[in-house]
């Protein structure tokens, strides 16, 4: 069968389908070839004006970073800077070059992770749900003008605003109505408390509220390094290190050893002695916290300068590596030795405060016995308090009133940790003269400001390794807190690194042990007399 051919109208329309397609295409080249000759010759504008926007944005962030109490310094610095530069020779002119120099080296390399436009519809959707779960909570009826409303606009409220890798906010400047009552403890947990569910669980948060601009800033803390382990920090007589915290928190850095690598670590210096305002410490914490860790800490850097008595209520043998050691004059155990212990550093307290007055008087300087510091490390009172009181024995809670009240002026320290649940069993004068705190492992909201009488400005995470926690010295700001790693070196689970660290800081021992690696203490006194006796033989010039 022989094939017709198409109508003559047909073919010619098709012949002109296919000239429109290919001029078409020929447009598309051009526009395409345009576009990049436009970018080629527009490149160093582009380049600059990203740079300029990149380190814009680093200064916010930096600015936002910024504690308050610098914000005025800086201020008066780039001022400063900008009036020198303005009354040099070509001043503008160079700072306009060096700006631009600047801005294009800054926007050299081109974005390369911009979101997507899924992905920012994704974060614009979550900056738009967080907005509304906040109007309940900033709005009012009869607000004639609302900054927040349901359906309105998020970005005047968010002016600044970071997402991770996950998706998740990471910084964000949320701008609030005048009216909205941001003196109250309870309204601030509220809104913290939902930006925090609406943010994203197992991340610590900071919130800084700024109530003269009507602005909050929330940021995700990075967790606290756990690499920095017991070594000799670089501190003068009367200081400690407590812990490590974030940079922003403290003006003061060490330098340490973290997971092998040498860095400064900013710290939190506890200061004790004569001229402390907070000379007695309290840790309380849960079980497994790093209470523990934090007392062993302490002693090491105590051995270094003074003497120290270790009193361990658990009776688990957590002490054991201080027994003989120069400086250690007694670790206890028991309930009869720890209390000729606390006895004996009673009167040791009042021998100190009666001979410096006799120096001062005579217009001498304290003996060196007296000026040398003493500390009292007293671990789980409570279990002490409840087998003296089934003993019908004196609570040894009741030993320390002399220390805490009379131990800044004789060079006497005392440091108390006890478990969080058995804060009730704590005396009444621990609580008043300890006016060091540390709070350590989990803790709620409301126990952490009953410890601390104040509440920390992050929200607290219920899964956190040991040694972490809060910080508050006297009347203070509340740090995060990370306790250098020190724990028992004759504990079979210490790794070898650890034990090693925690066994180089050890004085040399001036009495013999019946062995050396043993996990247990060694036997105590059969009589309080014992004790008594062996007390006032240890130390030089010591009296009971």
């Amino acid at each position: 069968m022989a094939r017709r051919p198409l109508p003559r109208i047909l073919s010619t329309g098709t012949a002109q389908i296919a000239r429109g397609r290919e001029h078409l295409t020929r447009g598309r080249e051009l526009a395409r070839s345009a576009a990049d000759g436009a970018t080629d010759v527009l490149h160093p504008l582009i380049t600059i004006t990203r740079g300029l926007g990149r380190l814009a944005g680093a200064g916010r962030r930096k600015w936002s970073t910024t504690p308050k109490d610098r914000r005025g310094p800086l201020l008066f610095l780039a001022a400063s800077v900008i009036l020198v530069v303005a009354l040099m020779p070509y001043g503008p002119l160079l700072a306009a070059v060096s700006l631009m120099a600047a801005a294009a080296w800054a926007g050299r390399r081109p974005p390369a992770d911009e979101p997507a436009a899924d992905v920012e519809e994704a974060r614009t959707q979550r900056l738009q749900s967080l907005y509304e779960a906040l109007v309940p909570y900033f709005s009012v009826p009869d607000d004639p003008s609302p900054l927040f409303a349901h359906g309105g606009e998020w970005e005047p409220v968010f002016p600044a605003y970071e997402f991770d890798d996950t998706g998740r906010v990471s910084h964000l400047v949320v701008r609030y109505p005048a009216h909205f009552t941001d003196v109250e403890p309870e309204s601030r947990a509220r809104i913290e408390q939902l930006l925090h569910a609406k943010s994203g669980r197992g991340r610590e948060y900071r919130f800084e509220w700024d109530e003269e601009a009507n602005s909050l800033i929330l940021d995700v803390l990075p967790p606290l390094s756990t690499g920095i382990a017991a070594q000799r920090f670089v501190t003068a007589p009367g200081e400690a290190v407590l812990g490590f915290t974030d940079p922003s928190a403290v003006q003061r850095t060490l330098p340490v050893t973290d997971g092998g690598e040498q860095r400064d670590a900013p710290p939190v210096v506890w200061r004790t002695g004569p001229r402390s305002t907070e000379p007695h410490l309290l840790a309380v914490g849960q079980p497994g916290s790093g209470t523990t860790t934090l007392l062993r800490s302490l002693a090491l850097q105590a051995l270094r300068y003074g003497d120290i008595v270790v009193v361990d209520g658990s009776g688990t043998g957590d002490y054991a590596c201080l027994i003989g050691r120069r400086g250690v004059l007694t670790v206890e155990c028991g309930l009869a030795g720890a209390l000729a212990t606390l006895e004996w550093a009673a009167h040791e307290t009042e021998r100190r405060l009666i001979a410096a007055n006799r120096a001062r008087q005579a217009g001498h300087l304290p003996p060196d016995d007296v000026r040398r510091p003493l500390w009292i490390l007293l671990d789980r009172p409570g279990t002490l308090g409840h087998l003296a009181a089934a003993d019908g024995h004196r609570d040894p809670q009741s030993l320390l009133q002399v220390p805490l009240r009379h131990g800044r002026a004789a060079g006497v320290t005392v440091v108390v940790a006890e478990q969080l649940d058995s804060m009730d069993v704590l005396s009444d004068g621990v609580r008043q003269h300890t006016r060091a705190r540390v709070v350590l492992g989990p803790a709620a909201g409301d126990q952490l400001r009953a410890v601390l009488g104040a509440a920390p400005p992050t929200t607290p995470t219920t899964d956190v390794p040991a040694g972490r926690g809060y910080a508050r010295l006297g009347a203070g700001r509340v740090h995060r807190l990370q306790v250098p790693a020190t724990p028992d070196p004759y504990d079979d689970a210490t790794s070898e690194a650890h034990r090693q660290a925690v066994m180089d800081l050890l004085p040399e021992r001036t009495a013999p042990a019946d062995d050396d690696l043993a996990p247990t203490p060694a036997p105590e006194p059969d009589t309080a007399a014992g004790t008594d006796a062996a007390l006032t033989a240890a130390p030089a010039g010591a009296e009971s």
